[in-house]
């Protein structure tokens, strides 16, 4: 079967090619670099062609809120247009856990956004809403930090590892569209504030940070069930001590 993975070559993408390639399918690891644009629709007609599944892991560059929401909607609009032509019989598209909760962040906004396209298009289709993931601690850190200091959100969330969140992709894009959305989240809730700590002690990053119930993340507040998954998500099974001795981060980016 052939499965095409806007965004393939990124840190989820990346992941679930592998994954899907060892199972012997055909998979197309799509991105601008190799000369597939869902933004400009460039290549999309002839990398689509032939495929069944379309899993769409592509970021804005741009997380400006009119940017990143003219990012998600003119990428989705292409990307749905180009399926239809192809015959694609599965859409599956990468989203965040409480995006709908959460009105005042422009990036959730953008997301939600590309859901309605999707739901909207006709095109069979499954929506996975995931938690942050564990890679996304320094970029959380980041955002908040003022100096020395970071000022850190002390809502609970419920952080995954990203070799869990492929597995899941893996998995939805062999099985049925379900035509609505599933959630995935880590093995436990943390207070955000305690595990950025955490995370950087582990680091050996001096930084000092205080939890605060109004301190905003990437724009909009928090509280204690905006990103924690509901009843019946799926559990991913790599603990953060076991995701961050086997896979010290490297990197940082938002979680999706």
């Amino acid at each position: 079967m052939k499965i095409v993975i806007i965004g393939g070559t990124g840190l989820i993408g990346s992941k679930t090619v592998a994954r899907l390639s060892v199972k012997g399918h055909d998979v197309l690891a799509a991105s601008p670099s190799g000369g597939v644009n869902t933004f400009t629709g460039e290549g999309l007609d002839m990398a689509l062609a032939g495929a069944e599944v379309v899993i769409d892991l592509a970021n804005s560059p741009s997380f400006e809120d009119k940017a990143v929401l003219e990012f998600f909607e003119t990428a989705g609009k292409n990307l749905l247009a180009a399926e239809k032509v192809a015959g694609v019989k599965h859409h599956i598209a990468l989203s965040i856990v409480g995006a709908e909760r959460l009105p005042r962040s422009g990036y959730l906004r953008a997301k939600m956004a590309q859901e309605k396209l999707i739901r909207e298009s006709g095109i069979p289709y499954t929506i996975v809403h995931s938690t942050q993931f564990f890679e996304f601690l320094g970029g959380i850190a980041q955002s908040a930090t003022v100096g020395d200091t970071a000022s850190v959100s002390s809502a609970y969330f419920q952080p995954i590892a990203s070799d869990d969140v492929a597995d899941v992709m893996a998995d939805v894009a062999l099985s049925q569209p379900i035509n609505g959305v599933m959630e995935i989240g880590g093995p436990e809730p943390f207070r955000m504030n305690e595990l950025v700590a955490r995370f950087l002690q582990l680091a050996n990053d001096p930084r000092k940070v205080i939890g605060h119930p109004h301190a905003l993340y990437f724009g909009t507040a928090l509280d204690d069930r905006s990103l924690v998954p509901g009843a019946g998500a799926r559990i991913g099974s790599t603990s953060f001590e076991d995701w961050f001795d086997h896979a010290p981060p490297r990197r940082s980016g938002v979680a999706a």
